[in-house]
């Protein structure tokens, strides 16, 4: 394992795919520990230049790669500029994961899915040519444009700043959409970041006047759960309207989505709960369950639902 302490030195020992970055460590050390493919490392964590936010002249904000989880949700500047990414940040895991866990490994961690980490079975994701759980246990699989691969993309991070059209930072490259982080056309990789590549930072526009936001998502259990689904909802209010609206889904396909849709149905008028009820009703439609994944086909319209009430002017 290697230790660099700058970005270039981190950047070179990543270059060409020979090492993988490990910054918390709550996933690569989990599939370590399950014998699934990872290491060896470069470690990030004393890499000057990755940890903390910076504000720019203009309101926007840049936040390192390896700052925690834990110091996003706690940031209060943060808070009242992006509440959405600080209330799904809070949401995450537990107390003890978010201290560890970093937003650069939120957004690059391999999926869940058992068949994968365990070393008894091959897949699409470590070199197999069939995805196990397609006729196996699929019951936390994709809803939403099922491929190849049904395994949902974990990054809960992921789904809040696409509702906020972020970049992220590469060392070496020019900055790219979060959504460019993903492609659900490729049922071999989690994302696309080319191997050896640094993430350096995730990029934030300029803030929102008038801006409410909130975070749901629906888990089987109330602590220390993976979402069955998740939905983040921003809407920047002029007066009593809806000036703009972006909701963002995760759980439910191979990538976070958002949903133009339900924006655009939203925009332009008051929010108010028959609205909102109006736009998800189509949200059904975009489902093609698999055999065990049909109740997620009832939780996205009820929990995109659900994340709107919430921020319906009293």
């Amino acid at each position: 394992m290697t230790a660099p302490t700058d970005i270039a030195g981190a950047a070179a020992a990543l270059r060409g795919g020979a090492t993988e970055a490990r910054a918390g460590g709550t996933d690569v050390m989990a599939r370590a520990a399950h014998r699934a493919d990872a290491g060896p490392f470069t470690d990030l964590g004393r890499v000057a230049g990755l940890r903390g936010v910076t504000w720019r002249a203009d309101g926007s904000a840049l936040v390192g790669a390896t700052t925690t989880v834990a110091e996003v949700a706690a940031d209060a500047r943060l808070r009242a500029a992006y509440p959405a990414l600080t209330a799904t940040a809070a949401a995450l895991a537990t107390p003890q994961i978010r201290a560890t866990a970093t937003v650069g490994g939120n957004l690059l961690q391999r999926n869940r899915c058992w068949y994968f980490r365990n070393p008894a079975f091959r897949c699409l994701q470590d070199g197999g040519d069939t995805c196990p759980a397609h006729a196996g246990d699929h019951r936390y699989g994709t809803v939403v444009d099922p491929g190849p691969c049904v395994a949902p993309h974990p990054s809960s991070l992921a789904a809040a700043l696409l509702a906020y059209d972020a970049r992220v930072a590469v060392e070496g490259a020019g900055p790219r959409p979060v959504a460019a982080l993903y492609d659900a056309a490729d049922p071999t990789r989690d994302h696309v970041l080319e191997p050896g590549a640094l993430l350096v930072a995730v990029e934030l526009p300029v803030p929102a006047a008038g801006e409410a936001a909130a975070y749901r998502r629906a888990t089987a259990r109330s602590r220390a759960e993976w979402p069955l689904v998740e939905a983040v909802a921003r809407v920047v209010f002029d007066g009593a309207r809806v000036a703009s609206a972006a909701v963002a889904v995760g759980g439910v396909a191979r990538t976070p989505l958002r949903l133009p849709e339900v924006e655009e149905a939203l925009t332009g008028g008051p929010l108010t709960a028959e609205a909102v009820a109006a736009a998800v009703a189509g949200l059904p439609d975009r489902c093609a369950p698999l055999p065990r994944t049909g109740y997620k086909a009832v939780l996205l319209p009820a929990t995109v639902q659900d994340v709107l009430e919430r921020l319906i002017p009293a």
